[in-house]
């Protein structure tokens, strides 16, 4: 659908170009400016690398790898031309080639860049900790996936058709079209995320998860072991693992320990156990003013990474607390032991469930 002019005594539909008849080139003008406004086609990404190729026995280069809130890489490819290339083909051979990156391998490749851009005096671990609303590293959770986004002009049935294929097979890719018109020789341009379309985006994200982790428990080595919980005369049977160690804190918290004196106990990720607002209030508020405090450093509040319903939420002392549910690796067995260690006195037992 075109773009249209409303004038004061007419409506007007502007002229559709192309990047090459507006005599803007892909990498000098186009990557230039996505570049410094990476939020246009891909929100909440922060680039860390232009024209990367940190690999041997290649000569390819990404155009723009970026990292999201979700600590996932972003492999962001650029077309000006009218059917997107083979895109989809690259893209894909970039995402396994940067999967294995590491935070501290993401820090020197983001340290460079910033030197690249005339910003060396930047901390590049500080600014990327920062972004991610982490204290410290967690390799754990950091580059778990890798986000593909390619913007083009068009899109050929053939890139599409093997977009949609990729995306059922969970594989986290988009394409977002950018549409060129001339207005008395300004270039306006229509950005819009085609595949997969906003408003079944995150219907996709749910079915997509789904699937991921039902192939995860059907053919990974990761740990889905459940629990028996014991807590003074309480009994908690076959509880996950995230969900006994909530249990745990929360019956310390209840028979009387500062919630923030407790979490110190919880290992190395004790940073980011907890997360606090002023006020004994409800869930609703509890989120209002989370995403508040959030947002002023330009960041959101992930519920989904917290124990926040109602019945959750944890209030003492005059501040209501989420606990977080985030403990893969060792950083669970390292909370469970370092809470039963310091409480010897509050009868905490937990032994692993044989399921059948």
């Amino acid at each position: 659908m075109p773009i249209y002019e409303f004038a004061s005594d007419d409506i007007r539909a502007l002229s559709t170009t192309t990047f090459a008849q507006a005599q803007m080139q892909e990498r000098r003008d186009l990557q230039r400016l996505l570049r410094a406004n990476i939020s246009v086609i891909a929100p909440d990404t922060l680039v860390i690398a232009e024209e990367f190729g940190d690999w041997n026995e290649s000569r390819r280069r990404i155009d723009l790898l970026g990292i999201d809130r979700n600590a996932n890489l972003v492999v962001i490819e650029l077309k000006r031309t009218e059917d997107g290339g083979h895109m989809e083909l690259q893209s894909i051979r970039y995402a396994a080639m940067v999967s294995t990156m590491t935070f501290d391998q993401a820090v020197d490749v983001f340290d460079r860049y910033l030197t690249q851009i005339k910003k060396a005096d930047t901390d590049a671990r500080a600014e990327l900790l920062d972004f991610l609303g982490w204290d410290e590293p967690d390799e754990d959770a950091f580059a778990q996936d890798v986000r593909i986004v390619l913007a083009s002009a068009e899109f050929s049935r053939e890139v599409t058709t093997s977009v949609l294929w990729l995306i059922d097979r969970g594989i986290d890719i988009r394409c977002v079209r950018l549409q060129p018109y001339d207005m008395n020789g300004r270039v306006l341009v229509d950005v819009q995320q085609i595949i997969p379309l906003p408003e079944a985006a995150e219907y996709q994200v749910q079915v997509r998860e789904k699937a991921r982790k039902e192939r995860e428990a059907r053919t990974s080595g990761a740990d889905f072991t459940r629990y028996d919980v014991t807590l003074g005369a309480q009994k908690h049977l076959a509880e996950t693992k995230r969900r006994a160690l909530y249990l745990v804190f929360r019956h310390l918290v209840d028979s009387g320990l500062d919630p923030e004196v407790l979490v110190a106990h919880c290992g190395r990720r004790a940073g980011r156990a907890l997360y606090a607002v002023d006020g004994e209030v409800d869930r609703d508020e509890f989120m209002r003013l989370a995403d508040i405090a959030m947002s002023a450093g330009g960041r959101k509040f992930r519920p989904n990474r917290f124990f926040c319903s109602e019945d959750e939420l944890i209030r003492r002392n005059g501040r209501t607390y989420a606990f977080s549910n985030q403990w893969g690796g060792d950083g669970w067995m390292e909370a469970m032991s370092g809470l039963q260690d310091a409480h010897p006195d509050r009868e905490i037992t937990f032994t692993p469930v044989e399921m059948g």
